[in-house]
């Protein structure tokens, strides 16, 4: 099947990749100040942020960014060397464009751009992602789109203000992109495999990287350095890491859980390089049907056994995504170029922009982001949680993002031997 009708097959799934509309009206324009570029900002510029910026770039020349920000000051002057390294024609961020602190996104905003790319700290990704929207900018955001129930209601406002608006918006969960995951889902859609009874997700790997304190830095900012360590900046490993395997397969199964439980933990190595995020993960999802559930696993340690991947089984055959090849009754595998969905993904959104078209990926935003969520407050408690439950609470990681400020204490603080507290099962509500 060629790619085209592979997107077509995406276009008409009601909970498939992301919708790509042509010919709305009142879509802004992307060419700032008339000049025929399309100008992007940057909000943090770790390693995905860069990613995503580069590939921007890749998309055409037409495509230029324009400033960068960071809470780290030195990291978001990397940013713009990296960058200019990677497309030196493309680069026109001057020394007032780069911005750091808990404001930097403003800076973005306000930089005369037309789209922002969004990769920092996830707490903060439904909130930057709005007040982009709110100023008429198209937005990727890198997933999770958000790690509490707070979030997932500001990412709904987000999204219908997109819509309200007919900006695009883009969220990172660029497996719907891969042309592989694409032909493999319309496969298992039309019946290949029978219906679907069990899947079998994993992300194992080592541990997280961290960055050195040099001496003398304050521990709200090594914290935010080293984000994936710290539950209210990252939201631990089921949100980061598992929301991809969730998507992914409700995208093939067309709907989410009712329910979750699961266990979880810290196992190995402890220390302030290790934060107070759990290093083992393991969440059982139910749809209310007791003839399917999802088993899904995650793990941060050395040493071990490692695997990304989704096993499915069903009725007639089975099929894992990495290899995307049906065995079983109708045996099949997929003919073309098997391609990793973030250039795609970035591709498609400024192709969109480019001929007045717009992305809009909030459903699947908040409904994925949302599962994973369920997921980690499950491992967190230790017990059964339902959709409704955790979709309805208040709950949120502390500070508020309105007591996010400079010079705050962070909400954990290491004992005098360099530990932070780590959730315990069944003794810590976590949400309500």
């Amino acid at each position: 099947m060629p790619f085209t009708s592979r997107r077509q097959f995406l276009k008409q799934s009601t909970l498939a990749g992301a919708a790509v509309t042509a010919g709305l009206a009142a879509i802004p324009a992307v060419h700032a100040q008339g000049n025929g570029k399309i100008k992007v900002g940057l909000v943090g510029c770790g390693g995905r942020g860069r990613g995503a910026a580069v590939q921007a770039m890749n998309t055409g020349k037409d495509v230029q960014i324009v400033a960068v920000g960071d809470y780290d000051k030195s990291r978001a002057i990397i940013g713009r060397e990296t960058l200019q390294k990677a497309s030196p024609d493309q680069v026109a961020i001057s020394d007032e464009n780069i911005f750091d602190g808990f404001q930097n996104y403003a800076g973005v905003i306000g930089a005369g751009v037309d789209v922002v790319l969004i990769a920092c700290a996830a707490k903060f990704h439904p909130f930057y992602a709005k007040a982009a929207i709110e100023a008429d900018k198209h937005v990727f955001v890198e997933k999770p789109c958000a790690i509490d129930s707070a979030g997932i209601h500001l990412l709904e406002e987000a999204v219908a203000l997109a819509r309200q608006k007919n900006l695009s918006f883009l969220a990172g969960y660029h497996s719907r992109y891969m042309p592989q995951g694409q032909a493999l889902v319309e496969q298992i859609q039309n019946g290949a495999i029978g219906e679907v009874r069990a899947i079998q997700s994993n992300f194992l790997r080592p541990p997280y990287g961290f960055r050195r304190a040099p001496d003398g830095l304050a521990e709200l900012d090594y914290q935010i350095q080293n984000q994936y360590l710290f539950t209210w900046l990252s939201g631990d490993d089921v949100t980061q890491s598992l929301a991809h395997n969730v998507d992914r397969m409700s995208w093939i199964l067309g709907k989410y859980p009712t329910a979750a439980y699961g266990m979880g933990g810290r196992a190995s190595e402890f220390g302030r390089r290790r934060g107070n995020v759990f290093d083992h993960h393991s969440a059982v999802y139910y749809y209310g049907d007791d003839n399917l559930r999802l088993f899904a696993s995650c793990r941060t340690a050395a040493g071990c056994f490692n695997e990304y991947n989704d096993t499915v089984f069903g009725t007639k055959g089975m099929t894992d995504w990495n290899s995307a090849i049906i065995r079983g009754e109708n045996n099949w595998k997929f003919p073309g170029k098997h391609g990793g969905g973030h250039q795609e993904e970035i591709t498609a959104l400024f192709d969109a922009l480019r001929t007045g078209g717009r992305i809009d990926s909030g459903d699947y935003a908040v409904k994925s982001t949302m599962m994973a969520i369920l997921g980690q407050i499950a491992c967190y408690t230790g017990k059964m949680i339902t959709w409704d439950e955790i979709y309805n609470s208040k709950f949120e990681f502390m500070p508020s993002l309105a007591e996010c400020v400079a010079g705050m204490a962070p909400p954990v603080l290491p004992d005098p031997d360099g530990n932070y507290s780590v959730p315990i099962p069944g003794s810590n509500p976590w949400w309500g």
